[in-house]
């Protein structure tokens, strides 16, 4: 029996019998590691043999047993476990064993699936493997080749999904194998994007390129298909500096500035490939090499090239519904790229992003980065994100662009807002763009929208970092605001409509500025030390009647702060807090619909996770971080259980609120509510109204209509049109300075918790908290939806703060119901009708 008649242990049995067949037949659960250890020892021709049996052996399995669990449970696991462990270990392989094992692979997988898988669901990444070090710098074989490409022709037939980074590592191999081919196999040869939307586009640059070997572009896309990992090395950086410099580097930003712009533009595929899809216009081996060609571009001075990864962020970091974020992987690789770039627009840019992104991780990452680039510049991270606001060559809040006589104007005329205006090469205005300039400045054009859309950007983000320094006690000196904020050309817009603490020798002066002045809310002139600590005003820290003379004077003045501030709302301890010591009830019992709670509690930057249908899927915390108070906050919620209350991935559909508390960051210990700072406790109790208030059942009259949850109708009732919150008593305060100032003053009033407005038809008491509608003479619900799409004729009413859409809806459906004679909708003239 030679060779093998030494294993009796193994080969006991018939000796007319197959001893291969026995092996088989005796591996269990049991005798699986002490089989393996004797396998070892046979010569590799038998090792393969055993292979095709073994294999064929676990086929048979998977088709008579339940497929998903045959492989992971009994002979299944064992016979599973000794072939890949078998694979994966050095066996001298002939072209004969290798068509063979092959030839195995690909019969043992129909028809329990679909023949690509079968270089998934075998070993073949680790049969390659073997081969490749086997072959090294050996001319392959005709019969070799004629294995590799029946492989490739295989996997390559279909678009795989979740295999593609495994696919990406097997077609890897057989090019290296192929390449051993080609007489000038030491030169770098050709290397592509994989097949996609996106590969269709640039591989038509790469094609004229490669047409010179020597074009350092080869050695750029072999670095990016070899290179793998979630940061790139030093030694991959300075290989791609190195390879840029002999490219040119402006020849290499203006290639990736079109590429970046493509998949920035493009939308999101809607197709769907079998067993999992990237619904990204990049397929995951595309990712993988696209994220090295980002990289890349951290050697590049170019503020230009590292404003469009931010925006290739966003790109990556859009969330596609069902399936999360784009691209995580390549949005990080822009979020290093951006920390690494030299100057300060990258950091620019990931402060941006920190007020859009709400993921999590990603915003731990990008917290990391700043932290990282603040240290390493000896200031904080809100100084640096001081230093890195762009001015976009504003002046007096106007971008002027001078192309071919003609003249455009990109004026702010709101937070997130501009307008762009032409001037014909005499000065008259021109009313739409000139024809010469979609023609011949394309490109110009181009970039003056693009300018536009970044200044608007910009505010919006320079907005909400600001509305959080309410949170932080962020001080300045003197110096620093009046550069950074007050003098600087795009946060001046922000910084001049709001109201300053300056304090000095125990002195403290609260001014606006207005008209090149420092003015006091009784409209006094006052000189403000030019060695001040500067700090945002706040109303906690005020008494009633200086907040109400700063309220006056921005309404006297027609001032629109960017940010409540005048009208913000002020949560003070009660005396059932003081009570309860370590924690505030005031706003429990409350239902949100959670997907809307987690929204608002991401934007706002609390740290959240869904609650769901599973084992510990019942009772969730919001936190917040407070870094520089070391404190952090909690809001307690817990899941609504009830039919059909969850939707299709098991998320509940519902949360009901619990207690809001303190905590100290290094101890973890509760702490009392009189021991936190007034601003804190008030800023924070805010945020969670605000949670309350925009994502309570009680807001959406469509849920009433619905049925919502019939046990928690009592709780919509009581909510729609019960008790004001502390925001909504700012917006009753706001309405009573403002309807006497409207057309519909004469028919409209503020009653208690409701605007009242007299209609020809009937009389509506619109509730200012909720913005539900109740109809006189039997509080008959009226339900209207308001139209996101219609324009708010609220538009033109002045408004002192920006950013309330309830104060807008409740002056929609004031103006509305006041001529309800007018009112054209069927839906609403049928409830209009006495019952």
């Amino acid at each position: 029996m030679g060779v093998i008649g030494k294993f009796t242990g193994l080969f006991s049995g018939k000796t007319n019998a197959d001893p291969l067949d026995s092996v088989v037949k005796r591996i269990t659960i049991e005798s699986t590691e002490a089989i393996y250890q004797e396998i070892t020892l046979l010569p590799d021709e038998q090792k393969v043999q055993l292979l095709i049996k073994m294999v064929s052996a676990l086929h048979q399995i998977r088709c008579t047993q339940n497929p998903p669990q045959a492989m992971y449970s009994g002979k299944g696991q064992s016979l599973h476990t000794i072939i890949v462990r078998m694979m994966a270990n050095k066996i001298i392989l002939t072209e004969d064993d290798i068509s063979q094992l092959i030839d195995c692979f690909i019969q043992n997988t129909k028809p329990y699936t679909e023949d690509y898988l079968f270089a998934y669901i075998w070993p073949v990444d680790d049969l390659l493997g073997q081969v490749v070090k086997q072959r090294k710098d050996q001319v392959i074989s005709d019969q070799l080749a004629a294995t590799l490409k029946r492989i490739s022709d295989i996997i390559n037939s279909h678009k795989i999904g979740y295999h593609e980074k495994q696919k990406k590592r097997i077609t890897t191999k057989i090019d290296k194998l192929f390449s051993q081919n080609n007489p000038h196999k030491n030169q770098v040869q050709a290397v592509y994007f994989y097949e996609d939307d996106f590969a269709n586009f640039a591989n038509n640059h790469l094609a004229e390129f490669f047409q010179t070997e020597t074009n350092p572009w080869l050695g750029l896309m072999t670095l990016a298909k070899k290179t793998t990992g979630a940061k790139p090395s030093a030694k991959f950086l300075n290989e791609a500096e190195s390879l840029i410099v002999k490219l040119g580097e402006s020849v290499f930003s203006n290639v990736v500035r079109e590429w970046f712009q493509f998949i920035i533009d493009s939308k999101d595929p809607t197709f769907t490939y079998e067993y999992g899809a990237s619904n990204f216009v990049l397929c995951a081996n595309n990712v993988e090499m696209f994220k090295c060609i980002v990289w890349m571009c951290a050697t590049l001075k170019d503020d230009k090239l590292v404003s469009l990864v931010g925006a290739l962020a966003d790109r990556c970091f859009q969330k596609i519904p069902q399936k999360g974020h784009a691209s995580d992987a390549l949005g990080n690789a822009c979020l290093f790229t951006l920390y690494q770039s030299s100057g300060i627009t990258g950091i620019a840019q990931l402060s941006r992003l920190q007020l859009r992104i709400k993921q999590n991780k990603t915003l731990q990452l990008i917290g990391k980065y700043l932290s990282e680039a603040a240290k390493n510049q000896g200031m904080t991270v809100s100084e640096l994100e001081d230093l890195s606001v762009p001015d976009f060559g504003l002046a007096d809040g106007i971008k002027r662009w001078l192309l071919d006589g003609y003249t455009a104007e990109i004026r702010i005329i709101g937070v997130g807002k501009t307008e762009t205006q032409w001037y014909k090469p005499d000065g008259t205005p021109q009313k739409s763009v000139p024809t010469v300039i979609k023609e011949t400045f394309a490109e110009e054009f181009k970039q003056l929208k693009a300018t536009a859309k970044s200044i608007e950007q910009s505010l919006t983000a320079q907005r909400d970092r600001l509305d959080r320094m309410f949170r932080m006690n962020r001080t300045m000196s003197w110096a620093h605001f009046h550069k950074y904020y007050l003098e600087h050309p795009l946060l001046s817009f922000l910084s001049q409509k709001l109201i300053w603490n300056f304090t000095n020798s125990n002195q403290t002066i609260t001014a606006i500025y207005l008209d090149g002045d420092w003015k006091n809310n009784h409209n006094q002139t006052v000189i403000v030390p030019e060695h001040s600590v500067v700090s945002l005003w706040h109303p906690a820290e005020s008494t009633a009647g200086n907040t109400l003379l700063w309220r006056d004077f921005l309404l006297d003045k027609l001032i629109q702060q960017p940010i409540k501030q005048a009208y913000r709302e002020v949560y003070l301890l009660t005396d059932a807090e003081i009570n309860t010591k370590s924690y505030s009830n005031r706003m429990a019992a409350h239902i949100l619909k959670q997907h809307q709670f987690s929204s608002l509690a991401k934007g706002r930057g609390w740290t959240y996770s869904l609650l769901g249908a599973w084992d510990g899927g019942d009772v969730g915390i919001a936190e917040l971080v407070l870094e520089s108070h070391g404190i952090y906050a909690q809001f307690w919620v817990q899941s609504v259980i009830a039919d059909n209350a969850y939707n299709e991935t098991g998320i509940w559909n519902y949360v009901s609120t619990d207690q809001v508390r303190f905590l100290g960051l290094e101890s973890d210990d509760v702490l009392d509510l009189v021991d936190i700072p007034v601003v804190v406790f008030s800023e924070v109790m805010r945020d969670v109204d605000l949670f309350v208030g925009v994502a309570s059942v009680g807001n959406d009259p469509n849920w009433h209509d619905n049925g919502g949850l019939p046990a928690y109708q009592t709780y919509w009732q009581s909510y729609s049109f019960g008790d004001l919150s502390e925001l909504a008593k700012t917006r009753k305060a706001i309405l009573e300075r403002l309807i006497p100032r409207l057309k519909i003053k004469d028919v409209t009033e503020i009653k208690d918790k409701f605007v009242v407005v007299k209609g020809k038809l009937r009389t509506y008491k619109i509730h200012i908290g909720s913005t539900n509608i109740l109809m006189e003479p039997n509080d008959q619900y009226l339900c209207i939806v308001p139209n996101q799409h219609k324009k708010d004729v609220t538009d033109k009413i002045f408004l002192p703060f920006e950013g309330d859409s309830g104060l807008s809806i409740i002056l929609s459906k004031a103006v509305l119901l006041a001529d309800d004679d007018k009112i054209t909708d069927p839906t609403i003239i049928s409830q209009l009708k006495l019952k």
